[in-house]
């Protein structure tokens, strides 16, 4: 049987079964911009969970919450922290009102809860309000990002995870590798002989400086401003709320918190979302090179490189027999360039914030959420169904190398560049090898001293020589 609840717009029909109140009602009737609900974050619902129990936790101990429903209040918050009621967060991500919606969803879903526990029906808020209880000395403004931030460090804890797997699958290649020779090259252009190993040993170095960087964001997520209330001035919080209030959630989450030293700045600050989201961007475009590095290196496989073989995955055209794409490289180009432009939304919303509070950090928490969310599934993809798979055509590798001009760059300290100059201009010219010029023709090395030049193992780590 629907149940009617009212706040000062008037009366709303909600069904029985729902958690949610009318204010949430509002808010979902209203935004309807991504189709995707509050509910699809588990980490955010969670962090919401996390957030009233420290608020009610502090509010129980300075005397100005009842104990009895104090105890209720945690109980509901519980219910959420271990993943329950999910669904009944129903709020678009992107909404009006910074945030308002999804923190007075919190609230009543908790109020409900904390109402069933203690035998009363849902909406019997002059028992548990959502409003004089569930949300006592707390604003949107200072719950909503704090519950953002802690959401934020426990999500980036598992892309962490998966960028940490795709540096240890880039380094288990590197050694599988290290002795395959190829030619390096600068401007698409041949420039000196090195390992596929090292090539790869690269990419393995740039995902673990990505975790550093992540790591160092993730730091800056742990200042938050619970207590501010509206503006930063914590006007109706308990005056020893914000202190006792930060020290419970990080007792309760494990997680260090600190309280910002000014929480007027703080509630209207952005700078950590900016700079998290400059390093998912960061991470994008790293991966963007290596994919691109990727499709490079298989290209052909006949009329192209073919350095390397990537896992086939399915058939690459409907209308060219035998065609097989890059599609898993491809696919994280994409991801990777919705991440750069969803970057360029968090720029934009942070810098739309004016006076005591950015009322755009609905689109933020939209933005960093998908980016973090596409990224790792696009880490976890690349790796599985590319990386794990790499094959090496160590043959035509080195094949290529001993053909290629760019090996005078190894004669430079006995022969000088002009003469390497002019030896390679012949080369191309003529059509002619290296060794025929150097050794068969103009007797410049013998066959000995050449064969201990471009040894592999010199090749591959050389030894200054004159």
């Amino acid at each position: 049987m629907p149940r009617i609840e009212k706040d000062f717009l008037g009366e709303r029909e909600l069904p029985d079964h729902a958690y949610y109140g009318v204010q949430t009602l509002r808010g979902k009737d209203n935004f309807h911009i991504t189709g995707i609900p509050m509910s699809e974050e588990p980490f955010f619902v969670q962090a919401f969970g996390y957030v009233k129990k420290a608020a009610a936790m502090a509010n129980r101990d300075l005397g100005v919450l009842d104990e009895k429903i104090a105890t209720a209040i945690i109980w509901g918050c519980d219910q959420l922290i271990a993943g329950k009621h999910r669904d009944q967060f129903v709020t678009d991500f992107i909404q009006g009102g910074a945030g308002t919606s999804t923190n007075m969803n919190a609230n009543e879903v908790i109020a409900n809860l904390a109402l069933e526990h203690l035998g009363h029906a849902k909406g019997d808020y002059h028992v548990v309000s959502p409003n004089d209880h569930v949300n006592f000395g707390q604003s949107t403004n200072d719950a909503y990002p704090t519950a953002f931030r802690l959401a934020l460090i426990l999500r980036l804890e598992s892309y962490i995870e998966a960028i940490a797997k795709l540096q240890a699958a880039f380094a288990a290649k590197t050694k599988e590798f290290d002795r395959v020779l190829k030619m390096g090259r600068t401007h698409l252009q041949d420039a000196v002989p090195m390992t596929l190993g090292q090539e790869l040993n690269g990419w393995a170095t740039t995902m673990g400086e990505e975790i550093h960087r992540l790591r160092e964001s993730q730091q800056l997520l742990k200042e938050i401003n619970l207590g501010a209330t509206a503006i930063g001035t914590s006007v109706t919080a308990h005056p020893g709320y914000p202190s006792l209030a930060t020290r419970y959630l990080s007792d309760i989450t494990g997680i260090e918190f600190i309280l910002a030293g000014d929480l007027v700045e703080a509630t209207s600050d952005t700078g950590a979302y900016v700079q998290l989201s400059g390093v998912v961007k960061r991470t994008a475009v790293k991966l963007t090179k290596i994919c691109n590095d990727l499709r490079l290196l298989a290209s052909g496989p006949r009329t192209g490189l073919n350095e390397i073989d990537l896992p086939q995955m399915q058939p690459g055209s409907s209308i060219m027999p035998g065609k097989v794409n890059p599609v898993i490289p491809e696919v994280v180009n994409q991801a990777a360039f919705l991440v750069i432009g969803l970057d360029t939304t968090v720029t934009l919303a942070a810098s739309a914030g004016q006076l005591q509070l950015n009322v755009m950090e609905p689109v933020i928490t939209f933005a960093l959420f998908t980016s973090i969310f596409v990224m790792e599934n696009a880490v976890d993809t690349l790796r599985e169904h590319c990386v794990d798979g790499i094959q090496a055509n160590a043959e035509r590798t080195k094949a290529m190398v001993m053909n290629s001009l760019g090996i005078v760059t190894l004669l430079k300290p006995k022969l000088g560049y002009k003469l390497c100059s002019e030896i390679a201009k012949e080369g191309y010219a003529q059509g002619k090898s290296l060794q025929q010029i150097v050794v068969a023709e103009r007797k410049l090395l013998t066959q000995a001293e050449w064969d201990e030049i471009f040894s592999l193992e010199n090749l591959i780590d050389p030894e200054f020589t004159q």
